[in-house]
């Protein structure tokens, strides 16, 4: 299929993540090769490293430990160059390292920024900053070093704009009674979704080349499509939330059994606890899409193909951008806690013993996995 051309209802064309570009299969297969790291455990001098569903903790002296995560926002850069607006893109960065490191029950005390670009303008860079700045101080961060480079002929930009990267950072404190281990879920506990502000930075790629122009998409930058109240451009620019106030207050009240940052891979990413408590499994029967998930599902049957609720529930948070486990009697606790934060939050499922992650949605049940 060309690029520019607009397959019809009658075919129903199937679209999906992996024709967008991202195979998470591929990328599956890729992320073996990891365990080779695991021989450089030895060198580190202070005990053994400790692992949890989503990485390993380090042990800092005493019951202290130390969570390292990095994380970049990535091709969510090119909707920001295509807006020309860089200050919250920052806020993207910070977000999404920082909520990995409160997935372990960690703390996050700094982060730190790698900025490469085609060229370092002062202007996009004040802007980067800004919004970097904005994300630390809402996680109550330091930043106490970063690095800016320029790499014109590794990156380049959208139409005339100069291109770039970003990467964070982040490294957490947590004591050994705080770890959230992920190895004590059983069949009746719930899940307590966190409210997500859109997209936040996940399955940009499939969404870029459903909803603009430049990729093939149907809409203009700044087209207000039917139903929204702003330029479609900055409804996908719109910043990652963090999650550190709620899960900090969260970790000092009660007991969290597992906490899932969904992103990339969506609710798949739920299978990481299921290594770690045997014999278990989710469903999910709560969603709240915003309409930015409705308008891709839908654009694209118009640009590209139907894209499938699965498909939809394995790329996207669909409403949830975190969610934590707890106890079937803490549920109501729970959400009272985080909704104190000013994060929205609602039961939005319950653990099985099937072994599978399930959804209900619109009526129907899908299995995930």
């Amino acid at each position: 299929m060309t690029i520019n051309s607009r397959p019809t209802r009658k075919t129903q064309k199937k679209y999906s993540y992996a024709e967008a570009g991202v195979d998470r299969e591929v990328r599956a297969n890729s992320k073996t090769t990891l365990r080779v790291l695991r021989q450089t455990f030895k060198l580190y001098p202070y005990g053994r490293a400790v692992k949890l569903p989503y990485g390993y903790i380090l042990p800092f002296g005493g019951k202290r430990y130390l969570d390292l995560e990095i994380e970049g926002v990535g091709t969510k850069v090119l909707v920001a160059q295509l807006a020309n607006k860089y200050d919250t893109i920052g806020i993207d960065g910070v977000a999404m390292a920082v909520n990995d490191v409160i997935r372990s029950g960690a703390n996050p005390l700094a982060i730190a920024d790698n900025i490469h670009a085609q060229v370092s303008d002062p202007k996009l860079i004040n802007e980067l900053i800004k919004g970097i700045a904005k994300g630390a101080e809402e996680a109550k961060c330091i930043v106490p070093s970063g690095e800016i480079g320029d790499v014109a002929e590794i990156i380049m930009g959208v139409t005339e704009r100069k291109g770039f990267d970003i990467i964070v950072a982040c490294i957490g404190e947590l004591e050994e009674n705080k770890i959230i281990w992920g190895n004590n879920i059983e069949p009746s506990d719930a899940i307590i979704g966190l409210r997500s502000t859109g997209l936040h930075s996940n399955g940009i790629t499939l969404a870029r080349k459903v909803l603009f122009k430049q990729w093939g998409g149907k809409y203009d930058a700044f087209d207000v499509p039917d139903g929204f109240d702003k330029e479609i451009v900055f409804e996908v620019l719109e910043p990652t939330e963090i999650y550190a106030k709620p899960l900090r207050d969260l970790t000092k009240k009660m007991t969290i059994k597992g906490a899932v940052h969904i992103t990339g891979d969506a609710y798949l990413k739920f299978d990481r606890l299921m290594l770690f408590s045997k014999r278990i499994g989710f469903e999910f029967d709560n969603f709240n899409p915003h309409p930015i998930f409705d308008l891709i599902q839908q654009t694209a049957i118009e640009v590209r193909g139907k894209i499938s609720d699965a498909e939809m529930l394995k790329t996207f948070n669909m409403g949830w951008g975190f969610a934590v486990i707890v106890d079937r009697k803490n549920a109501e606790a729970t959400i009272d806690c985080v909704e104190k934060t000013g994060v929205k939050a609602e039961l939005i499922g319950h653990v099985t013993a099937t072994g599978k992650i399930v959804a209900r949605y619109k009526d129907k049940k899908i299995v995930l996995k």
